[in-house]
């Protein structure tokens, strides 16, 4: 019942990443999933959609190793002392 409650609270977390001094932004929650992705409107390029490409993927990346961090770290207090296979 606690692991299902620190699940319901980790989904609730959320962690911001940006990339290219900020001209995207990325939520992630900490459950691993996407929340929003915001991009500044002078980094749209027609000519350069590599460009933005790149910075999407840098962000959302970052993002989720922050919000992965903080599930491990999350569900390393519930799980202390247990050993569970593939749980982590």
């Amino acid at each position: 019942r606690q692991m299902e409650e620190v699940q319901t609270q980790l989904a609730a977390k959320t962690v911001e990443a940006t990339s290219g001094g900020g001209v995207v932004k990325v939520v992630a929650k900490c459950d691993n999933t996407i929340a929003s992705i915001k991009i500044d409107p002078q980094a749209v390029n027609p000519a350069d959609t590599q460009l933005l490409e790149d910075l999407i993927l840098t962000a959302a990346n970052n993002a989720l190793a922050q919000a992965k961090e903080i599930s491990n770290a999350e569900m390393g207090k519930v799980t202390q002392g247990f050993n569970i296979p593939g749980l982590m």
